[in-house]
């Protein structure tokens, strides 16, 4: 486990296979959507697993958004990341924040590809759990992370660390539930019925291996828990057998995987997080000062 801060800094250049992504989709390209994204973000990785899961045609532009580049606020006022530019609209036009974001990519691929992270529109209900489940996520599991990575004395640590165990808990109680009162209700039977009402549902129910909204929202940090909080806090998953077998189905699906780069990459991100550097990024200050992230 890491216990001394080196100076190591962020990464601006994705590696691994989210290179090998990066090079398939340049700046350059003439797609319609372009991402404004950093390669250690993962706020930016939820709306890029989802542009590749989802089959919509994008460019890829890499930007440090602590310089905040010009072309960045264009498209995202505060130079946070992600951001979206829209080159079908003269003169082009933008969107910011993540789940927005989401949102956007999820009804044009309704309108194109027919593929869909929701469940369908005829089933409400499921798809008001799936909100709950992303409710639970920004409210809880993600402020958990930072709040933990960021707590320098033990006592902090100790129970920053209940802390995200707990949201991990409980997003694992409302995928139950919603598999419990959409799937495993009485009167269900026979292998295609279970499949359409899993849709959108994700990879938490067995034999779906279709990626879910709620695999595209929490992925990214459950996936900086098994390498930036196993380094810095020495942080175990829970070893629920269902839990490792959704988060195996969830790493290894390939629309994820593309879009993660090699583990000294986060650690390197995340050294300044984990030391609690003056400044390291607005999410970092929020916590600090106790506010929302921004």
């Amino acid at each position: 486990m890491s216990t001394k801060d080196t100076g190591r800094s962020y990464h601006r250049s994705c590696t691994g296979l989210a290179l090998e992504t990066v090079t398939k989709h340049p700046s350059s390209g003439t797609q319609d959507i372009t991402l404004f994204g950093s390669c250690f973000c993962p706020f930016v990785q939820r709306v890029w697993v989802a542009l590749e899961y989802l089959e919509i045609p994008y460019n890829v532009h890499e930007v440090d958004p602590y310089q905040k580049p010009k072309d960045l606020l264009e498209v995202s006022p505060k130079g946070l990341v992600p951001g979206l530019k829209l080159h079908n609209f003269n003169p082009p036009r933008a969107l910011n924040e993540s789940t927005v974001i989401m949102e956007y990519i999820q009804d044009i691929s309704m309108n194109s590809t027919g593929r869909s992270l929701l469940p369908p529109a005829s089933n409400p209900y499921a798809r008001a759990l799936v909100r709950l489940q992303s409710d639970h996520v920004n409210r809880s599991l993600v402020p958990a992370f930072y709040r933990y990575l960021q707590a320098q004395d033990t006592s902090s640590q100790i129970e920053s660390g209940k802390e995200f165990h707990s949201s991990i808990q409980g997003l694992v109680a409302l995928l139950e539930r919603a598999e419990n009162e959409i799937v495993g209700v009485g009167g269900v039977s026979g292998e295609g019925e279970i499949k359409a009402l899993s849709i959108g549902l994700g990879l938490w129910i067995k034999g779906n291996d279709d990626l879910g909204w709620i695999d595209v929202m929490a992925g990214p940090w459950l996936f900086r828990a098994t390498n930036v909080l196993k380094d810095y806090r020495g942080f175990i998953m829970p070893s629920d057998q269902k839990f490792n077998a959704w988060m195996s189905k969830l790493l290894g699906h390939p629309a994820f995987a593309r879009t993660c780069s090699t583990e000294d990459l986060y650690l390197d991100s995340y050294e300044r997080y984990a030391f609690n550097r003056p400044n390291t990024s607005q999410v970092a200050n929020a916590i600090n000062s106790g506010r929302a992230l921004p």
